[in-house]
């Protein structure tokens, strides 16, 4: 029983430690035991961390803020009150303090049918990412001065467009209704 919590004790402290360890590389600090190529697009933590042969990816908030806007994200989901409603807000205020990036890919996961769905109804076709792409989301999602940054003017105008037309489908859809309702009358 005591050799039970004597490990509990020690897997729950490198738990700890690796969780610091990744919270300061995505917040761009990184720690003295990663290294980064290029040609890996991402960062490998120290032998053991991750495991070997695994690399965390760099995850750059900036281009975060511009994939969200370009990938069509901002249609569904909004920042600063910046997008749509059709999904639940991204603002950094409403994310934990410190949120594992696995676990942010999981619930797209989960809701991933839905999603698809509804990219496939607004954009006419499932949004494709990289995993780079997907890290810097995260990054952006999370990062609170970064999102100060976003505005309609990063919106390009082809995704503005469709949330434009998103609105008028919307308001004429609401009419149609309430004209149904009243003839009910």
């Amino acid at each position: 029983m005591k050799n039970s919590k004597t490990i509990n004790a020690v897997a729950s402290a490198i738990l700890g430690v690796v969780t610091i360890l990744g919270a300061e590389a995505w917040a761009g600090q990184q720690p003295e035991t990663t290294t980064s190529t290029p040609e890996q697009g991402g960062m490998m933590m120290g032998q053991g961390m991750m495991g070997p042969g695994l690399m965390m990816p760099s995850m750059d908030p900036a281009r975060g803020r511009e994939l969200f806007a370009s990938k069509g994200c901002v249609v569904c989901h909004s920042i600063n009150g910046v997008g749509g409603t059709d999904a639940p807000q991204l603002d950094a205020s409403t994310m934990p303090r410190l949120m594992n990036p696995f676990e942010f890919t999981a619930k797209m996961w989960r809701g991933a049918e839905a999603m698809i769905y509804m990219q496939r109804e607004e954009l006419g076709e499932q949004i494709e990412f990289t995993g780079d792409e997907l890290a810097d989301i995260i990054a952006f999602v999370h990062h609170p001065e970064e999102q100060k940054k976003f505005s309609k003017k990063d919106i390009p105008p082809r995704i503005e467009e469709l949330m434009h037309h998103m609105d008028e489908d919307q308001t004429e859809e609401h009419m149609m209704e309430h004209k149904a309702d009243e003839t009910k009358d």
